[in-house]
């Protein structure tokens, strides 16, 4: 009876997974090849799913995602005590720099865009709160692995330059730069970040960037009950910080 509970619940959840970016509705026929799960158990599912607000059914019997979604996603925002300050920052580093600013925390083994602010320019990297992305590839991923504990020299010099920038890492037309945002005890919350193409980025440089960024660091990890000295004074280049015009490498050790 547990196993059978479960199985349920994981074929539930699975309905919820096959949503996508691009999806605003999906069909029975749609839902049932991205699941493999029969339409008649599907329906059944998708039911209790609806009662609970976790999925909209349309007249002409096609779903859409239920707003109870975002009421949970606004908790998990809630969770981190981010959403009453970040998105201001966020907000004031777009209109400074003229570039989409994301905060990013640690989901496992990926990191999650918990805020993001669009650049107001027509050519941009778009990012949107929610989006899943790897550790492994990007200046937040490798900032979050960094401020982790994660060994290595490349991560060591991350920690002591407290930035971290990539170019072409994740997306080869897409660069960014991102520092930390430490809380109580001085816990590292989270990664401020600023991005969009490479190109415009490299033209900026970390020493344009990077004074930004820390201002608004400092102010978000006093805000959240950390200390920011520990972070570099806005006006001073942090250790290891270079231009970006001169560098080909796709991270701050090459």
């Amino acid at each position: 009876m547990a196993s059978t509970g479960v199985a349920a619940v994981e074929r539930s959840l699975s309905i919820l997974d096959a949503f996508k970016e691009r999806d605003q509705v999906l069909t029975l026929t749609e839902l049932s090849k991205r699941t493999g799960l029969h339409k008649s158990t599907l329906i059944r599912l998708a039911d209790s799913l609806e009662k609970f607000g976790y999925v909209r059914r349309s007249d002409k019997g096609a779903y859409r995602l239920g707003s109870k979604l975002l009421f949970l996603g606004s908790l998990y925002q809630k969770h981190f005590r981010t959403s009453e300050f970040v998105p201001d920052a966020l907000r004031q580093i777009a209109e400074e720099l003229h570039e989409g600013a994301s905060f990013y925390v640690r989901d496992e083994d990926q990191r999650i865009c918990l805020h993001r602010i669009e650049a107001s320019r027509a050519v941009r990297d778009t990012v949107h709160e929610g989006d899943r992305l790897p550790l492994t590839v990007g200046a937040a991923g490798q900032l979050i692995l960094a401020f982790s504990g994660l060994s290595g020299k490349r991560y060591d010099i991350i920690r002591s330059a407290f930035f971290a920038d990539s170019y072409g890492e994740r997306d080869p037309e897409t660069a960014a730069v991102a520092c930390p945002v430490f809380g109580v005890d001085q816990r590292f919350i989270g990664a401020l970040s600023v991005s969009g193409p490479r190109y415009r980025i490299e033209a900026m440089g970390t020493k344009q960037i990077l004074p930004v960024l820390f201002a608004h660091a400092r102010d978000l990890t006093r805000i959240l009950g950390g200390n920011p000295d520990v972070l570099p004074a806005a006006n001073v280049k942090s250790p290891g910080a270079r231009s970006t015009r001169a560098k080909k490498t796709t991270s701050i050790v090459g």
